[in-house]
C-alpha cells in the first residue's frame, strides 16, 4: 500500500512551499487509495512550540488534506537511541570531536587549494581531546555510487567520496533531521517521499542509512522549488501562512487547484474539490524549471471557481434568506465570496437607485408596467418587452437607466435572473424613486 508523509518542523506557521509538498503527498496517497501520514518533526525542543502544532493540523484541516494518521518524533526517542546503538554497534556511526571553528578553518583550507570541502574523517587510533564532547556522523560507504530513479528528475547518480559524512547527532545528544527521518520512514511504512529538490543531497546520503538500516529505500519524487514574479522565492511569498489568504478571501481549493498544477505539463483549473486533482496527479509531468507562484493568478483562479461553486458548498457561509436560486444569479460576479454580502444588500434594499432627469418619465412608465406582471414568471424579459412596445427606447438607453434604478448599479448580475429575486412591491418602489 502506498504511504506517504507530511513533516514539518512546528517552528513556525505553514507557507505555500510547505503546503504544496503535502497537498503532493496527499493527492498521490489518495490517487493510490493509500495512506496519508503527518508526522511532526519536532525533535528541537527548544524551537519547537505547540502552538505551531495547532497550526498546522488547522491549516491542513482547513485545506482538506486530512492526515489518516499522526505521529510525534518527539515520543520517538527511545526508537532512534535504539537504532544508534546498532548503528554505532556495526561501525556506521563515529563520534567526532572537532569545534565549529576548527571545521570552518579546515573547509577554508581545502577550498583555498581548490579541493571540494568534504569533510575529512579523523584517524580513528588519534587520542580523544580532553574535556570535549563528541558529535556524531553517520559514515557512507565510499565503495559503491549512490544511484536512485526519481520520479521527477530521473535517474540519479552520486559519489559518495564527495559527500561529507552527515552530522547525526549534536554533542548534546539532541538529534539532527537526517536519521531520526529516516528511521521514521522505515518504522512507517512509507513508501514514497515527495519534497523539495533541495533535499536532493540529502536523499543520496539516506539512501545510505536506509540500507544500513537493513531496509529498502522509499521512492522519491523531487520537485522543483516554488518563485515568485521576481523570479524567486521571495521574503513576503516564504511568510505567506493560511491565514493572510483567509484575510484575502481565497478559497482552501483555490490554493490547492493552483499549487497542484504549478511547475507540470498539466493547466491549471478550476475545480470545486479535491477529486480531480486525485485523478490527475503524475510525477512524469511534473517539470524541472522553478514552478512561478502568482497572487493575481490565486486570484483570478478564486473568482472562476466561485463562478461555479456548487450551492451546497457554501450554503452555510452565505447570508441569511439566501437560496440556491440566489446563489445561481449572484456568483458570476463573484471575486470573493464575501463578496455576496453587497449583493444581497441590493436585493433586500433599500437601494437608493441612481436616475437621470431625462429618465424620469420612462421609468415612471416602468413601475406602471412593472404593476401588472407576474412576478413568479419572468419579470424582466416582461418588463423590457412592455417598454419597447410603450416607448421608443431600446438597447443601452432601455437597459441601463432600468439597472440603474434597481440596483444602483452600472454592472451586475444578469437581471433576468436578479429581478425575480427582489420583492415586486420594492422593484416598483425603486422605479417611482
Amino acid at each position: 500500500m502506498t504511504v506517504t508523509r507530511f513533516a514539518p518542523s512546528p517552528t513556525g506557521n505553514l507557507h505555500v512551499g510547505n503546503v504544496r509538498t503535502a497537498l503532493h503527498n496527499y493527492l498521490w496517497a489518495k490517487r493510490a487509495g493509500g495512506t496519508f501520514m503527518l508526522r511532526i518533526d519536532d525533535t528541537d525542543l527548544e524551537r519547537s512550540k505547540e502552538e505551531y502544532v495547532d497550526g498546522i493540523r488547522a491549516d491542513l484541516a482547513w485545506l482538506g488534506l486530512n492526515p489518516d494518521g499522526e505521529v510525534r518524533q518527539s515520543a520517538r526517542f527511545g526508537l532512534y537511541e535504539a537504532q544508534f546503538e546498532k548503528l554505532k554497534a556495526a561501525g556506521r556511526v563515529y563520534a567526532c570531536y572537532e569545534t565549529p571553528q576548527e571545521l570552518d578553518l579546515r573547509r577554508k583550507i581545502l577550498l583555498g587549494r581548490g579541493l571540494p570541502p568534504v569533510y575529512e574523517r579523523p584517524d580513528p587510533n588519534a587520542p580523544v581531546p580532553e574535556g570535549r564532547t563528541p558529535h556524531w556522523r553517520f559514515k557512507l560507504d565510499h565503495d559503491k555510487p549512490i544511484e536512485w530513479v526519481d520520479m521527477v528528475r530521473g535517474a540519479q547518480k552520486f559519489e559518495p567520496k564527495l559527500l561529507s559524512d552527515p552530522v547525526i547527532r549534536r554533542a548534546d545528544g539532541s538529534w539532527l533531521y537526517m536519521l531520526p527521518s529516516a528511521i521514521d520512514d522505515v518504522d512507517m511504512g512509507i513508501t514514497h517521499v515527495v519534497r523539495g529538490e533541495d533535499h536532493v543531497t540529502n536523499t543520496a546520503t539516506q539512501i545510505q542509512m536506509f540500507e544500513a538500516l537493513g531496509a529498502a529505500p522509499p521512492q522519491f519524487a523531487h520537485e522543483a522549488l516554488l518563485t515568485g514574479k521576481e523570479g524567486k522565492l521571495s521574503k513576503r511569498l516564504g511568510s505567506l501562512g493560511m491565514d493572510a489568504f483567509k484575510d484575502m478571501g481565497i478559497e482552501p481549493i483555490s490554493i490547492a487547484a493552483l499549487l497542484a498544477r504549478l511547475g507540470t505539463s498539466d493547466p491549471v483549473e478550476p475545480v470545486t474539490s479535491l477529486e480531480p486533482l486525485v485523478a490527475t496527479i503524475d510525477f512524469s509531468r511534473f517539470g524541472r524549471a522553478p514552478a512561478r507562484f502568482d497572487e493575481e493568478e490565486l486570484a483570478a483562479l478564486n473568482a472562476r471557481i466561485l463562478h461555479q461553486m456548487p450551492f451546497g458548498d457554501v450554503a452555510s457561509r452565505l447570508p441569511q434568506g439566501m437560496d440556491e436560486v440566489a446563489w445561481t444569479a449572484i456568483r458570476p460576479n463573484l471575486t470573493i465570496l464575501s463578496d455576496v454580502e453587497s449583493w444581497w444588500s441590493i436585493v433586500k434594499g433599500p437601494v437608493a437607485g441612481e436616475r437621470a432627469p431625462e429618465d424620469a418619465e420612462f421609468l415612471a412608465e416602468a413601475a406602471t408596467v412593472a404593476e401588472g406582471l407576474d412576478w413568479s414568471a419572468d419579470p424582466w424579459s416582461a418588463l423590457t418587452a412592455g417598454l419597447k412596445a410603450s416607448t421608443t427606447r431600446t438597447g443601452k438607453s432601455l437597459f441601463l437607466p432600468l439597472r440603474r434604478a434597481l440596483t444602483a448599479m452600472d454592472h451586475g448580475p444578469d437581471m433576468k435572473a436578479l429581478l425575480p429575486l427582489i420583492d415586486k412591491n420594492d422593484a416598483i418602489s425603486r422605479l417611482r424613486g
